[in-house]
């Protein structure tokens, strides 16, 4: 049997996080669907939260930005192949925390959320382990 290349794993779980899945739950469709109807998925609980995203869109943008962000990286351009950041683990362990709270915020993201937060076990078990990324 072939070993598990865990980064490899974790970069396509996230990559689905921010582009792949159905089109209604796409965080970067998403944050632009919470722009026309905003909800925040923690209203249940409490209504002062609506207030992050009905004046001002500020989670949409958030996880609009995010969405971006994550997809540029996992799926890159020409501009940051190879670079130290892109073939670093421990920045995407940095970063991956950011989206998985925005997408946790909204409504039409959340569970989005779900598969940010495999990627970044994912990335965390390939960095315990000493995998170094090559992509």
């Amino acid at each position: 049997m072939g070993k598990l290349v865990k980064n490899h794993l974790a970069r396509l779980v996230t990559l689905i996080a921010a582009v792949c899945k159905f089109i209604y739950t796409i965080q970067i469709v998403g944050a632009l669907h919470a722009m026309i109807w905003p909800k925040m998925f923690w209203s249940f609980i409490n209504k002062e939260l609506d207030s992050a995203v009905k004046p001002m869109p500020f989670v949409q943008i958030l996880n609009l930005f995010s969405g971006i962000l994550a997809l540029i990286w996992e799926w890159p351009i020409w501009h940051i192949l190879d670079t130290k950041l892109h073939n670093s683990i421990k920045a995407r362990i940095y970063y991956l925390p950011i989206p998985v709270v925005a997408a946790l915020l909204l409504y039409q993201t959340f569970d989005v959320a779900i598969y940010y937060l495999i990627g970044f076990c994912l990335y965390i078990w390939a960095y315990t382990e000493g995998e170094i990324s090559r992509f």
